[in-house]
């Protein structure tokens, strides 16, 4: 099995490259970003790819980004995400094809290299390696997006004026409809994100989240 890393820790990369050979996996490369990344799977076409998500120059998903492409342009090339994070936005999209040859495991909860391998070796054979917690949050991602789909579109733009403050006096004085009118829509709104009456009084501010939640995911 011949692999390529992407990982911006010079200690963690060079643990990866001792670890893996020591199991008998070829390492044709191991870069610290993005680009580098790209271009070493492109020369070297390896059957797999364990790439971090948080690499230079922003430190924030470029390496995520680089996988979805490697699955784009090199769909033989197994891509095993190996991180800290979980990122609902573009790991939805990498296994979003059904999953074939992808892998994603949490850097803290993987104790034992053997099993590092296995995942590797599974992901490189068109298998799949998926941290249960990963599975858990990326299926709570898509159940909040169902519960948004689920509004009409004067919902969503009444939903949308919530979060940016505004009062429902104000939201009926923008739409040109009565306060009352208003209040029929957020109670659909209430009803729909399953956000049942509380003594708190927190529903607004809960629905407001799942809406910024959906619009960064």
């Amino acid at each position: 099995m011949r692999v390529v890393i992407a990982e911006d820790s010079s200690i963690l990369r060079d643990g990866l490259v001792q670890l893996l050979e020591m199991r008998g996996v070829e390492v044709a490369a191991a870069v610290q970003d993005a680009q580098a990344l790209l271009a070493a799977v492109t020369e070297h076409r390896p059957d797999a790819a364990v790439v971090d998500i948080r690499l230079p120059p922003t430190q924030t998903d470029e390496g995520l980004r680089a996988a979805v492409q490697i699955r784009r342009t090199a769909p033989d090339t197994g891509v095993l995400i190996f991180s800290q994070y979980v990122e609902t936005k573009y790991a939805a999209q990498l296994i979003g094809d059904g999953g074939a040859g992808v892998g994603y495991l949490l850097k803290e909860r993987v104790v034992d290299i053997g099993e590092f391998v296995n995942a590797l070796e599974r992901v490189a054979a068109g298998g799949t390696a998926l941290d249960p917690e990963v599975v858990a949050q990326l299926f709570g991602a898509s159940r909040r997006a169902a519960a948004l789909d689920k509004l009409t579109p004067r919902e969503r733009e009444v939903l949308g004026l919530m979060a940016e403050g505004r009062t429902n006096h104000a939201i009926a004085e923008g739409f040109g409809v009565s306060e009352r009118a208003v209040e029929k829509h957020i109670a659909n709104i209430f009803t729909k994100l399953d956000l049942p009456p509380s003594e708190s009084g927190h529903r607004r501010v809960l629905a407001v989240l799942r809406y910024l939640d959906r619009d960064a995911t």
